[in-house]
């Protein structure tokens, strides 16, 4: 299987997926309606086609066109709190539109479709680490959004066929080198940490330091978003279809992020704490038992020092972001 379809690769993770996929000898169209993502993080080996999964029979035509002989489906909205403002254009763009890729995937005669999900699926979680089995109860549109999807994709297994993984990330983080973090406006915390000790923002907040944990501060479960590309490039010989968690296991608090950033870089953080964000879990650590077990999965990248190292780097390389 080597002929694949990339959806959202100009975005973070399908870029770098898109990169290792090209290192790894396949053969790669991207397709991006560039609302989120940027023209210049598409990998340059890679076919290039802008469009959007809303405009159901170009996304059909596409298929039916490259031929692919599997799917990856990066292209989504994922920002939270905006779902909870608008939660039409979460289930218009990540669960609509995306159907319209998986029946663009039947009728193309595509034999796999690796499904970009989340650990928003779950909502607040009973116990951690998180297992595949536990209770998924989203408590925002973003993680309803792709938890539809996800039933989506077992009746399309079940009644067409279409063989798929959907693959639960919990924090992606890190770069390779020619592809990281530039989200606008950004969230995520390691790229904000590395900001503010280069100068581009005055100062870091921290959401809450009195949660139920030994420092107060919230705790996460990253990977590298290399572990994560080799996961989807495992998934495409998953000897079944269904769900797979993504994450070390290993918990990390925003403090211990922020120290291990400082020891990383020599500098220091400027943070300040401010009020707890609602629906903030204090926990979210994956059990990726299941990944390792039936893909062969082994994260090369464990600690946060490593992570940050590689965030870090990128920043450097490339201080603006992407040009476009």
């Amino acid at each position: 299987m080597k002929k694949i379809l990339v959806t959202g690769g100009a975005g973070y993770i399908g870029s770098a997926c898109t990169e290792y996929l090209l290192d790894h000898g396949y053969e790669v169209t991207v397709f991006d309606a560039l609302i989120t993502g940027h023209r210049d993080a598409v990998d340059p080996r890679a076919k290039f086609i802008e469009g959007d999964l809303a405009d159901r029979q170009l996304i059909i035509d596409v298929c039916k066109q490259e031929k692919p002989e599997a799917i990856m489906h990066f292209a989504a909205f994922s920002l939270v709190g905006e779902s909870m403002k608008n939660p039409s254009k979460y289930f218009r763009n990540n669960l609509a539109a995306a159907i319209n890729l998986a029946d663009a995937a039947v009728e193309a005669g595509t034999e796999r479709f690796v499904f970009s999900s989340t650990a928003a699926t779950f909502g607040q979680p009973e116990k951690v680490p998180i297992s595949e089995n536990d209770a998924q109860i989203p408590i925002n549109p973003y993680g309803e959004s792709k938890l539809c999807f996800e039933k989506v994709l077992k009746w399309y297994s079940t009644i067409h066929q279409l063989k798929y993984a959907a693959l639960r990330y919990f924090n992606a983080a890190g770069a390779t080198e020619l592809h990281g973090e530039d989200h606008r406006p950004e969230s995520h915390l390691i790229p904000l940490i590395l900001q503010t000790i280069r100068g581009q923002r005055d100062k870091l907040l921290l959401y809450g330091d009195d949660y139920d944990t030994p420092n107060g501060s919230c705790i996460r479960d990253y990977i590298h978003i290399l572990d994560l590309a080799q996961a989807h490039e495992l998934a495409l010989s998953a000897p079944e279809s269904g769900h797979y968690n993504l994450g070390t296991g290993n918990g990390l608090s925003v403090l211990e992020i922020i120290a291990a950033a400082e020891e990383v870089t020599g500098r220091k953080v400027n943070y300040e704490i401010a009020p707890r964000r609602p629906g903030d879990p204090a926990r979210l650590i994956a059990c990726s038992d299941r990944a390792r077990r039936l893909l062969g999965w082994k994260p090369a990248f464990e600690s946060a020092h490593a992570i940050i190292e590689s965030a870090w780097k990128w920043q450097l390389k490339f201080p603006e972001g992407y040009a476009r």
